[in-house]
């Protein structure tokens, strides 16, 4: 069974950082890229973040570039996200999740190129 677990959600003031964590199990990690997403309330699910399967190649949402930055570790199976310089705008719930097998980092556009979504965590930034 694929799990996907984050962490490292909380309420932060404007211009704090946070830093999210996600541990994946039940898949064979080096086979998928992977990525961050967030949804606001009333809002729909966005792109944050990306990583190819060897992590040496990364895409960010213009909103959030030069502030957030994705890394993962083969070796403990975890993708995150270190997101420095928050806004009030920030706010959301963040969703890490697991690319298609074996699928072209640059392919991953949208939520319906991932198989497989964590439970999310909340961030919440204060002015």
């Amino acid at each position: 069974q694929v799990q996907l677990v984050e962490s490292g959600g909380g309420l932060v003031q404007a211009g704090g950082s946070l830093r999210l964590s996600c541990v994946a199990s039940g898949l064979s990690f080096g086979t998928r890229a992977m990525g961050w997403f967030r949804q606001a309330p009333g809002k729909e699910r966005e792109f944050v973040a990306r990583i190819s399967r060897s992590g040496d190649t990364t895409s960010y949402a213009d909103s959030v570039k030069g502030r957030f930055t994705i890394s993962r570790d083969i070796t403990k199976n975890t993708v995150s996200l270190q997101m420095n310089s928050l806004k009030p705008e920030d706010t959301a719930v963040y969703y890490c999740a697991a690319g298609k097998f074996l699928a072209n980092y640059a392919s991953l556009y949208g939520t319906q190129d991932y198989d497989y979504w964590g439970q999310g965590t909340q961030v919440t930034v204060s002015s």
